[in-house]
Formats: structure tokens, C-alpha cells, sequence
């Protein structure tokens, strides 16, 4: 039999080669494994800068979507802040003939109710008083009077006077003066410096004349010479309400002196019936 010869004279350099081949091996798989360890880093940095680019990006068109957003919101303000300073201007004007209204209506309601009175007694006394209460009280005259036409001597004769003793104001001939043309003209008449509250310079010189009218026949004058206070100037109620007291006071005031002229003969009658049912 031969003899076996021994393993590492079998082998030879064969284990030294392996031994070399492994340790290499290992060193390879480190470098792959750093490699790698730097590629998946590398990957994650890339991975952040694509995020950030893409965060940049997003931001950007963000920013410009807001920016849009604000210029159609700031369009909108200014167009909705438009129309509400036209509403308020309108509110406004509504508001301020609202007021006017109130007091038109304010102002017929006292005429009517003031109109009623006028025509619910036939006392000449008890007509001039209401009359000089509407006066008062609706137009805010402080001095003024009421002239009465007489037919016979066709002279205007002061009845009754606010403010103003009676027994200094004399009668006024028919078209003598601003009183006397009024009465003749049938129009109303207004002092040239009303709108700025002027008084009266004179007795001959008044305010304001309210011819008193039945129809187209001027019984008598309303003479207006000073204003309260409160009153500096005359609103465009305040004309129609000359207008409409003007008809009414003439037209109680004539039915009145009517009532009273009836009366007055009517007594006189009775006394004579009187004298002549008398037994002797």
C-alpha cells in the first residue's frame, strides 16, 4: 500500500489562497456596504433637496393664489364699500323725507283737527280765538293781527292782534299799502328777507299778508309781524298751511258774522214784537 501523503502537502498553497480570497471577500462586502450606506444618504439628501424644491414650488404658487385672492377680495371691499356709501346716501334721503312727512302729516292733522274747531261754533269771539291758537301753534308767529273788510266804508279794521296792542293799529283803506294791495289783489303776500327769519321793519311794512278769501271775494287780511324764536324761517308746509287756514278762517269767519248779523236782528225783531204784543 502506498502511503497517504499528508493534508498539507495535498492542499499546498490552496488555504493561504482562501484565507486571502475571504479577507477580501469581507473587505469588499465593508466597501459595498459603505457604498451603499453613502448611496442611501445620498439618496435621503436628494430625497430632502427634491422636498425642499418642491415645498419652494408649492409656496411660490401659493403666494401667487393668495396674492390673486387678495386683489379680487380688496376689488370686492371696494365695490361692496361703494355700494354701501350709495345706501347710506340713499338711507339718508329717505331718513331726512321720512322726517318731512311726519311732519306734514303732523302739521294737516292739527289743521284738520284746528279746521274742525273753526267750523263747530258760529260765536265770532270763539272763531277769532281758534284762529289766533292756529296761528300760534302751527305757523309760530309771535305778533300778528286779523283785519276784517268792511263793505260799506271798504276800510280793512284790525279785530283781534297777538303781541300788539289792538287800540294802536289803525284801519287800513282798501289797497292802501302792502296790506291794503294784498286785500285787493287776492294773492298772498311775503316779505323780500323772509328765507334769512327778517321781522317786520313797520306796522305797514309786515311779514307776511294772508288775504282771507271766499272763493274770489277778500273779506278780510291776516297780517303776520314777527316770529317766535324757534321759528327762524318758513318750511314749504308752511305755505300750504297759509293756503288752507286761509279758506277755512274766511270761511268761519264769514258764517260766523252771518250767525251774529241773524242773531243781532233777530232780536231785534223779537223786541219789537215785543213793544207791539205789549198790553197798554
Amino acid at each position: 500500500m502506498s502511503e497517504e501523503k499528508p493534508l498539507d502537502n495535498q492542499t499546498g498553497g490552496e488555504p493561504a489562497e482562501i484565507v486571502q480570497l475571504m479577507s477580501r471577500s469581507v473587505e469588499f462586502t465593508k466597501e459595498l456596504m459603505a457604498e451603499n450606506e453613502r448611496l442611501r444618504f445620498r439618496v435621503v439628501e436628494l430625497s430632502e433637496e427634491n422636498r425642499k424644491v418642491n415645498l419652494s414650488d408649492s409656496l411660490e404658487d401659493k403666494q401667487r393664489y393668495l396674492q390673486q385672492q387678495i386683489r379680487q377680495l380688496e376689488g370686492e371691499k371696494a365695490r361692496l364699500l361703494e355700494q354701501y356709501q350709495l345706501v347710506e346716501e340713499q338711507n339718508q334721503v329717505v331718513a331726512t323725507r321720512y322726517v318731512e312727512i311726519e311732519e306734514e302729516n303732523n302739521n294737516l292733522a292739527n289743521l284738520y283737527v284746528c279746521s274742525y274747531q273753526l267750523h263747530s261754533t258760529l260765536d265770532f269771539d270763539e272763531v277769532t280765538r281758534i284762529i289766533m291758537e292756529i296761528i300760534i301753534n302751527l305757523i309760530g308767529a309771535e305778533e300778528f293781527g286779523i283785519f276784517l273788510l268792511e263793505e260799506k266804508t271798504q276800510i280793512l279794521k284790525p279785530v283781534a292782534m297777538e303781541g300788539i296792542s289792538l287800540e294802536g293799529i289803525p284801519a287800513i283803506p282798501l289797497g292802501e299799502g302792502i296790506i291794503g294791495q294784498a286785500a285787493v289783489s287776492g294773492e298772498n303776500y311775503y316779505s323780500p328777507g323772509l328765507e334769512e327769519g327778517a321781522t317786520a321793519s313797520s306796522l305797514s311794512h309786515p311779514l307776511v299778508c294772508i288775504p282771507l278769501k271766499i272763493k274770489d271775494e277778500v273779506i278780510g287780511v291776516i297780517v303776520l309781524y314777527k316770529l317766535l324764536p324757534q321759528k327762524t324761517q318758513f318750511a314749504n308746509v308752511d305755505y300750504e298751511l297759509f293756503t288752507l287756514l286761509a279758506g277755512h278762517a274766511a270761511t268761519a269767519i264769514f258764517s260766523s258774522r252771518l250767525y251774529s248779523e241773524a242773531e243781532r236782528k233777530l232780536h231785534t225783531i223779537k223786541g219789537f214784537m215785543e213793544l207791539l204784543t205789549k198790553p197798554q
